[in-house]
C-alpha cells in the first residue's frame, strides 16, 4: 500500500516519477547553463508547490549525474518548507576538476522528495540518558585509517 498526498502545483513541466515506487520525482531545468569545473549555478525549475502543513519537500541530486559527470546539489538536501510558495530552484555544482557540463533546457537536474515531518519540542535538561554509542561520532562505528 502506498500513501499519496495531493500537492497543488504551478509548473511548465510537472515533476514525474520515472518508475513505480520511486521516492523522488524528476525536476527539470527551465533554462540552459554551462557549469565549468568547480562552478555552481542556481537553476530554475519553474515549479511552485503548496505543501500541506506537516509536509516538506527535499531537493536531492540525481545519482546518474553525480556518478557520470560529478554534478551534485550544493545544499543537498535542499529543504522546501510547507509555507514557501516561490519557485523551486536547484543550486547545482560541477565537482569534476577537468570537464565542463552543459545543462540544457528540459534536462532532468534533481529529484523532489515529499515527506511528512514532525515538529520537536526541545526540552532543556542537565544530562542525557546514556547509550552504548555515547558521544562517539564521525567514524566511531567502524571507520579505520
Amino acid at each position: 500500500m502506498t500513501d499519496k498526498v495531493d500537492i497543488p502545483i504551478i509548473a511548465p513541466a510537472v515533476p514525474v516519477y520515472a518508475h513505480p515506487g520511486d521516492a523522488g520525482a524528476d525536476l527539470v531545468a527551465t533554462h540552459a547553463v554551462a557549469l565549468q569545473p568547480g562552478e555552481r549555478a542556481l537553476v530554475g525549475t519553474g515549479v511552485r508547490i503548496a505543501l500541506p502543513e506537516g509536509f516538506a519537500a527535499f531537493v536531492v541530486p540525481r545519482s546518474g549525474l553525480a556518478a557520470r559527470h560529478g554534478i551534485t546539489v550544493v545544499n543537498a538536501p535542499g529543504t522546501v518548507d510547507a509555507g514557501y510558495r516561490g519557485e523551486i530552484k536547484v543550486c547545482l555544482l560541477n565537482t569534476d576538476r577537468h570537464e565542463a557540463y552543459e545543462v540544457a533546457e528540459g534536462d532532468r537536474i534533481a529529484q523532489l522528495i515529499i515527506m511528512p515531518v514532525v515538529h520537536a519540542r526541545f526540552i532543556p535538561v542537565e544530562d542525557l540518558d546514556s547509550t552504548t554509542r555515547g558521544d562517539g561520532g564521525f567514524g566511531s562505528t567502524g571507520y579505520q585509517k
